[in-house]
């Protein structure tokens, strides 16, 4: 919530007193991104990339890069929430995040590695992939 009110005081513009357009696209998609993460448990950045990269014309990689970084405040409110309620599996948290880290860590090391357009090809396929399976 504070980087939320940082945001909203830093963007605001001195001379009008008002917030730029962009940053309220900002603030808006940054809630949405927060409530599909906080309903299905994760999904946050397969909203966030494309609202960054198409909505607000960011580049690929930072558009990726930022989305894995605001994933990371929105899973913690979320999984606290999911603790607190009960949907938690030790086992399951200890062995999934494991993996999950040390992919982290190689995805990390790719992103600088891959254009553009191989990154954005690689997401659709991810994302047409996920969305059939859901289907099926």
């Amino acid at each position: 919530m504070l980087w939320i009110i940082y945001a909203y005081k830093k963007g605001r513009k001195k001379v009008s007193g008002k917030i730029k357009k962009q940053n309220i696209l900002l603030i808006l998609s940054g809630i949405f991104t927060g409530a599909v993460n906080g309903v299905f448990g994760g999904g946050g950045g397969m909203i966030a990339v494309p609202l960054l990269n198409s909505l607000l014309q960011k580049p690929t990689n930072v558009s990726h890069a930022t989305a894995i970084l605001v994933i990371l405040p929105i899973s913690f409110a979320s999984g606290i929430m999911y603790l607190f309620n009960g949907y938690f599996d030790a086992e399951l948290f200890i062995a999934v995040g494991l993996g999950v880290l040390a992919g982290g860590f190689f995805g990390a090391e790719l992103l600088g590695k891959l254009s553009a357009g191989s990154i954005t090809l690689i997401f659709a396929i991810i994302m047409f992939a996920a969305g059939i399976k859901m289907i099926f």
